[in-house]
């Protein structure tokens, strides 16, 4: 399973019990995610513009509360925020339009030229949230887009703003950091807006309080770090890249009014887990724990880190120590996330479970049950997969990561119909690599006239996805490797593979790089990298069947068909694609 991710993960509290004690433990974290170090976003964005892939992505009725920092249309806002950084560079302060959060602009805060054409030449219905429908007029969005660089700004910013929620964010870090553990406000600013508005389930409204307290008090540095871990979230949550830029910039307003502020520096370690920078995360959090090794936020944040980075062995004690020092919600999911890599499921479902007995709020409840339907889903357990994510339904029936997994176990029991429809709904609101390019296998498998040229589609909109997250200096070089190795090109998947492995050695990375190599037809290099990925006992249908299909091509009869037949065993519904190839090579090697 890849990293999971919460929305609204509480601490736990102080006194609470170790997950290693047979009791009840309480309930989740939060996973880390985003991409790489020593990205400028300025220069991605100017990189990204002259792809030839972007796509616009469709709006969705259901996210009908628009923050008051990204009201306006896109010129307004680059407007606004260049004037604001020209007072930086003057050496005066933000007020009223900084704590906004200005407009998405560049990461220097300088306008953009072209979003001004981009807004002068039509895109008005875009930037007013009009609603792009499914299917046909996402395609029709991709092709104006790429035949059309100078409108890239404005599409992406408002169509495609729901594309950039992680699979893997830095969900955990960022709700950690906006909570104490003891209820206490984590900002100790004269005047500080209290933490626990963000804990409050409306994102929105919190981020607008807080603007509005920082307009009055722009020398609250507690009030900044919280702005910014807020628009953090927002990234997450909403989708919308355009934060990570403001996040920053409040982050480092706090900074500079308070230098070395805790809430500021954990701020910090979560935004560079949500930019994938996670060699920086695990910094900042060391840091913060040269000051304070009982700060439960870097403690979380140091296993995210560690985790991400495929350190399993010291991520492993890191989860250790942090149960010792603070048990809690977002230590104990942490804990069992890292059990689970290391193939132990038994303890991570008895901690995930014990988690959801104690949960109360819908979020909790939602986030903790969809992460067991998950761990039942890549077990093979599809009934109780789908229980947990009714579960997580009854809770929240807007809750994504849940109707994806439910569409997913749907189609593992050969509900085609149910499947389709779900993941249509999952894409039209976040059209992210993993659901597209989960729903264009299900239009092959089902092969309908048409069908071929709506995966196709939607494996365009996986590039459209992956030049949105490079803009606002996203590495998703595992996404492009994934989606690119078995429905794009092959080549650039290998690159992208490569680039990645060179920052971090995970799991999941080795999967990707093996499967790259091998869709090259590279599979002696490719092999190793197989074993790899299989090699902490994670349990996950797809490295093994990767790990088959290299084995067979590489003359390892006996061992490919042990991990086809494992693949096939352990979740025959890993894939509709990869599990018709893995049977038709164990008949075909009969």
């Amino acid at each position: 399973m890849s990293p999971r991710t919460n929305e609204s993960a509480p601490d736990g509290d102080h006194g609470e019990r170790s997950v290693a004690a047979p009791e009840p433990d309480p309930a989740p974290p939060i996973r880390a995610a985003t991409d790489s170090p020593g990205r400028s976003a300025a220069r991605a964005r100017v990189a990204a513009a002259g792809r030839t892939t972007p796509a616009q992505a469709p709006s969705t009725s259901g996210d009908t509360t628009v923050p008051a920092a990204t009201e306006g249309t896109v010129d307004e806002d680059n407007q606004k925020e260049g004037a604001e950084n020209d007072k930086d560079a003057a050496g005066e302060e933000h007020t009223a339009e900084a704590a906004g959060g200005g407009g998405p602009g560049t990461a220097s805060g300088e306008p953009d030229t072209g979003d001004k054409r981009a807004g002068a030449g039509g895109e008005q219905a875009s930037a007013s949230g009009e609603q792009a429908g499914a299917g046909d007029e996402r395609v029709a969005a991709v092709r104006r887009v790429s035949a059309s660089a100078r409108r890239w700004r404005a599409v992406q910013l408002v169509a495609c703003a729901a594309s950039l929620a992680v699979a893997l964010t830095a969900g955990a870090v960022v709700v950690g950091a906006v909570r104490s553990g003891s209820g206490a406000t984590v900002a100790a600013a004269p005047s500080g807006v209290s933490p626990q508005l963000l804990a409050s389930g409306d994102l929105d409204t919190s981020i607008t309080a807080l603007q509005a307290h920082l307009r009055a008090q722009p020398k609250d540095f507690g009030g900044w770090a919280t702005l910014g871990l807020a628009y953090v979230e927002q990234a997450r949550t909403k989708g919308d890249p355009s934060r990570y830029p403001q996040a920053q910039q409040a982050l480092d307003r706090s900074l500079k009014l308070r230098p070395g502020n805790e809430p500021a520096l954990t701020g910090r370690a979560a935004l560079a887990a949500a930019r994938h920078d996670f060699t920086g995360a695990l910094t900042h959090a060391d840091t913060v724990l040269k000051e304070n090794p009982y700060s439960e936020r870097a403690l979380s944040s140091r296993i995210d880190a560690l985790v991400e980075l495929g350190r399993y062995t010291e991520a492993s004690k890191a989860a250790d120590l942090a149960d010792a020092r603070r048990p809690g919600v977002p230590v104990f999911t942490r804990y069992a996330y890292v059990h689970e890599l290391r193939g132990d499921v038994k303890t991570a479902r008895r901690v995930l479970e014990q988690a959801l007995g104690t949960a109360t709020s819908r979020g909790d409840i939602s986030y903790v049950a969809s992460a067991l339907g998950q761990l039942a889903w890549n077990q093979g357990q599809y009934t109780d997969a789908l229980t947990y994510y009714a579960r997580a339904l009854a809770a929240d029936d807007t809750y994504l990561p849940a109707l994806e997994g439910r569409a997913r176990a749907q189609a593992a029991r050969g509900d085609e119909a149910a499947a389709i429809k779900g993941m249509e709904q999952v894409v039209q609101r976040y059209p992210l690599p993993q659901p597209l390019v989960e729903l264009g296998e299900l239009y092959e498998a089902r092969g309908n006239p048409g069908d071929t040229r709506k995966a196709h589609d939607q494996y365009a909109l996986v590039d459209a996805w992956i030049a949105l997250a490079h803009s606002y200096g996203v590495d998703a070089d595992l996404d492009t490797a994934l989606a690119a190795a078995d429905h794009g090109d092959r080549r650039a998947a290998l690159k992208a593979a490569r680039d990645e492995w060179a920052r971090r050695h995970t799991v999941h990375t080795a999967d990707a790089l093996a499967w790259a190599l091998h869709v090259n037809g590279r599979d002696a290099e490719a092999l190793p990298y197989a074993r790899r990925a299989t090699a902490t006992g994670y349990r996950n249908a797809s490295f093994l069947y990767h790990r088959g299909m290299i084995e067979r091509a590489t003359g390892h009869g006996k061992e490919a068909r042990a991990s086809l037949k494992a693949a096939l065993d352990l979740n025959a519904g890993f894939s509709r694609l990869g599990a018709r190839a893995a049977r038709k090579a164990l008949e075909d090697d009969k």
